[in-house]
């Protein structure tokens, strides 16, 4: 009977390593870099808002000469403390006008969470390097980390003109837990 082989989690994961300024390196010699982007809501916007905003998108697509993947984490929320915050904070209340907004507030919001409605959202672009040619260079890793870096700044500078807050995940573990959320998806669903 031939016994099969078990891989570790290790030789599964797609990855070599992540270096302390958060870049991920693979297997195949690639890097790719996180960034955060929390977003504007849309919807809000006036028409020549969204006009705009638009035009900077656009923008921003055609600047970004270089390999990017959008990745939406969305994550159920526990209201229930905030549901204990407000009860907490209407103990205090004497006005009944406010009692009965907190209470009908309250219920609402036990409607959401009972339905698992409320979410939330993370939002990031990964960039890899383009680079590959190289390799053989001394400083191979340094020019690869600064070409992340440039590409980040376009990004970064385009979307800010539509809005958007972006940051980048510059931590080996900012962005172990960015993998850790990714890989155990289901934990945080069932919440």
């Amino acid at each position: 009977m031939k016994r099969k082989e078990i891989m570790s989690i290790q030789e599964w994961l797609p990855f070599e390593k992540i270096l302390e300024n958060g870049i991920i390196k693979t297997k195949e010699n690639r890097y790719i870099k996180i960034i955060k982007v929390i977003p504007i809501n849309f919807n809000l916007k006036s028409n020549f808002e969204k006009e705009v905003i638009l035009n900077s998108y656009k923008l921003f697509l055609k600047t970004c000469n270089f390999d990017i993947q959008i990745l939406i984490q969305t994550k159920k929320e526990d209201l229930s403390k905030i549901i204990l915050k407000i009860q907490k904070e209407t103990q205090k209340e004497n006005n009944k006008n406010i009692l009965n907004i907190s209470k009908k507030h309250i219920e609402y919001i036990e409607k959401i969470n009972s339905q698992k409605r409320s979410s939330s959202k993370n939002f990031y672009i990964l960039i890899k390097n383009t680079k590959n040619n190289l390799e053989n260079t001394n400083n191979f890793e340094e020019l690869i980390i600064e070409e992340l870096q440039e590409n980040f700044f376009k990004i970064k500078e385009c979307l800010s003109r539509c809005g958007n807050i972006v940051y980048e995940c510059n931590s080996k573990k900012e962005v172990e837990q960015i993998y850790f959320s990714f890989l155990n998806s289901r934990i945080f669903l069932k919440k």
